[in-house]
């Protein structure tokens, strides 16, 4: 995944993650970060119309 408009750098996940006990890389955390983009990229998705009775 490549997003281009994140909003939470490298950096600032993992001293985040740090802060609550979970030691990460830099890349171990960018695959973090591309699962979250991707879950709140599909979370707002609106549902299918033609599912209703």
């Amino acid at each position: 995944m490549n997003f281009n408009d994140k909003k939470v750098s490298v950096e600032r996940a993992i001293a985040i993650l740090a802060k609550n006990g979970i030691q990460v890389d830099d890349a171990e955390v960018a695959v973090i970060l591309d699962f979250l983009y991707l879950m709140s990229k599909n979370y707002n998705k609106p549902k299918d119309k033609a599912s209703k009775p």
